[in-house]
């Protein structure tokens, strides 16, 4: 659909709730919900991870760029629509899920300072923010920052520590080929370095109202978000029953293996699974092998009393909810997820 630009207000009412707000000219639905602080699930912001879908009931939207894998055509035409890259050219009505975690979380932008860069594998940095003395960053378990680059630069890393553990704010960072902050990350960054971010953001975080057992599944640096969920959850005295899968390639991309180790010695409620997809003869491993998201299937023949929680690059991330819910009979409201999109490129000079 082309984009047509918005000239007055638009309403946008929620179902079920029945809550209303206001879009101005220019903004989507979603940034002007984060605007009026109400919580509406989304996770990339840039149509492409899909977290951010709702069923449009009345109205119509203009689309922005998105990716085909975040909504096909054919939901579209079944009324479904992406919140984050879509602007309303008539009031709406939408039936999306509130999430009420979110809504007295402050997005702010802040300074921070490289307090201490850790490198446990070869192509993974551990970053330690420290925050100004008289600044708190208030968030939930799992979710994201954008670090501000120049030139309107942005470049999103999950919070690898939990609200109560805050000293220190904990990314891990992978190096990828072309990506602008882990460049400067792997090649130039030094301790004390100052860097500005904008956060929290996003939708994955624990949901602590619930009492379903949880699975919990990460790609590669997929755990950082997933660590901060099972570190409040242990912090809170959470005693449902928790396994994680954890895959990576080989035994070196399991970058902190010796933490989940302890957790499962602490913990009588906490089972820690690493899947490695492509050992190498050197790891001698003799532990699961494959996809991380096969090995959930091959353990539980049923999915229907749990909440998963995942985490890693949109292909694990995609093939995990459609076989778990198709599959396993996952209710699909209980699959929350945090893809590691790609992100968009750089804009061009002014």
């Amino acid at each position: 659909m082309t984009q047509t630009p918005i000239q007055a207000e638009r309403q946008v009412r929620l179902e079920p709730s029945g809550r209303t707000f206001t879009v101005i000219p220019g903004e989507t639905v979603l940034e002007a919900a984060i605007r009026q602080g109400v919580g509406l699930p989304y996770g990339c912001r840039n149509g492409a991870c899909g977290a951010c879908k709702g069923s449009l009931k009345s109205g119509s939207l203009a689309y922005g760029d998105h990716q085909e894998r975040a909504i096909t055509e054919a939901e579209k035409a079944a009324g479904k629509a992406l919140t984050c890259c879509t602007k309303p050219l008539t009031d709406i009505v939408l039936e999306i899920r509130e999430l009420a975690g979110l809504k007295d979380l402050a997005i702010r932008t802040l300074p921070a300072r490289v307090e201490k860069i850790e490198k446990p594998a070869e192509d993974v940095a551990i970053l330690y923010l420290k925050l100004p003395a008289s600044e708190r960053l208030q968030f939930l378990a799992g979710q994201y920052i954008d670090i501000l680059m120049k030139g309107g630069v942005r470049r999103s890393y999950s919070m690898a520590n939990p609200p109560h553990d805050d000293t220190h704010l904990q990314l891990h960072v992978r190096r990828t080929p072309g990506g602008a902050f882990s460049r400067y990350v792997f090649e130039e960054m030094k301790e004390r370095a100052i860097i500005r971010f904008e956060g929290p953001l996003g939708g994955f975080y624990l949901r602590e109202d619930s009492d379903k057992p949880m699975i919990l599944v990460a790609g590669g640096t997929g755990f950082a978000p997933i660590k901060a969920v099972i570190e409040h959850a242990f912090h809170k005295g959470v005693d449902r029953q928790m396994v994680l899968y954890w895959g990576a390639r080989s035994l070196a991309d399991l970058y902190l293996p010796e933490l989940p180790v302890k957790w499962q010695q602490e913990h009588g409620n906490f089972t820690f699974i690493p899947v490695l997809s492509d050992p190498l003869p050197a790891d001698g491993w003799a532990g699961r092998t494959g996809f991380v998201h096969q090995a959930v299937l091959d353990d539980f023949p049923s999915l229907a009393g749990y909440q998963v929680y995942a985490c890693g690059a949109p292909a694990m991330t995609d093939i995990a909810r459609k076989t778990f819910v198709e599959e396993r009979g996952l209710p699909d409201d209980e699959f929350y997820c945090d893809a590691f999109t790609s992100a968009p490129p750089a804009p061009p000079p002014a």
